[in-house]
């Protein structure tokens, strides 16, 4: 699934295009693709054509394109394969196409969103934009204290500047349960995945399975710091693509798996120690960690 690397990439490539844009038309092909929208394909197009964009806003792994003079905003989750695709006016449909928005810019003139997906987990949706709690911007891309019903529950992401460091350490020390678990937790921290909840643990040389209540200040601290900073690292080299399912806005994929350290090297040595990489079963998934740099206390 993409994570708060791959969702931002594409934020930032959708950001130019979509600011200011005017929708000239919209069309579902899947209504499975709308499973987060009130309404069905008809409603979701007939309320999005006419209106004007104002942008490309993140939290965690949702993104949202808030609409001009309106208190709506377009919601998209990538679910397990979705994509979103800037395309050519008229290009022809892609494959797993399920959702085309067309659009015209003043800069860019005319152009085509695409939202394809192969499994159809993903969606888009208009939502209602609401205050966030706090004041603070709602998300990565925009000042404006809002953000969607949908997207309200979720946490802040690590790379947030309103990211509450003090509160992150406060709610790790009332939680039990192992440490992994709860960086997957997306009301606790949002965007962070199983991939980079691997390499940040091994990095900050903590064994996925300590309890999260066990940790002391100086190993928090030392956590967030290498999840930002891992994050950061996979946000500078456009994500991690295994197969062709992520790719950027025009269809190009990211190469920070050529720098995982334990993410799927299950039996090669520890870049540290040289210990064969361990992978064990988690939460349906699996853990990948070092044995001798991540002992468990």
């Amino acid at each position: 699934m993409p994570e708060l690397p791959e969702v931002e990439v594409v934020r930032r490539g959708l950001a130019p295009a979509v600011s200011g844009a005017h929708v000239v038309a919209v069309t579902v092909h899947d209504e499975r693709s709308l499973t987060r929208h009130a309404g069905g394909g008809p409603d979701f197009e007939e309320r999005l054509t006419g209106a004007d964009l104002r942008g490309a806003v993140r939290r965690g792994k949702f993104l949202w394109m808030p609409l001009v003079g309106s208190s709506q905003a377009v919601v998209g989750h990538l679910g397990m394969s979705g994509q979103i695709l800037l395309r050519e006016s008229g290009a022809p449909r892609e494959r797993f196409e399920r959702i085309r928005i067309d659009l015209a810019h003043r800069v860019h003139g005319e152009l085509a969103m695409v939202f394809a997906d192969q499994r159809t987990f993903g969606s888009l949706a208009l939502d209602t934009l609401v205050p966030t709690p706090d004041g603070a911007a709602g998300g990565c891309g925009d000042n404006a204290p809002v953000v969607p019903t949908q997207v309200a529950h979720i946490a802040r992401d690590v790379l947030d500047p309103a990211f509450d460091d003090r509160a992150f350490r406060a709610l790790l020390a009332r939680k039990d349960s192992a440490i992994k678990r709860v960086l997957l937790d997306q009301t606790v921290a949002s965007g962070i995945g199983n991939i980079y909840a691997d390499e940040a643990l091994w990095a900050a040389r903590i064994h996925p399975e300590t309890s999260a209540s066990s940790l002391p200040t100086r190993a928090v601290n030392r956590l967030l710091a290498q999840v930002r900073l891992v994050l950061e690292r996979a946000l500078a080299e456009g994500g991690t693509s295994f197969d062709a399912q992520y790719v950027n806005v025009n269809g190009q994929a990211g190469y920070f798996a050529h720098s995982l350290n334990v993410y799927g090297r299950e039996g090669q040595p520890c870049p540290r120690c040289g210990a064969p990489v361990q992978r064990t079963a988690f939460m349906n998934r699996s853990s990948h960690f070092c044995r001798v740099c991540q002992r468990r206390r």
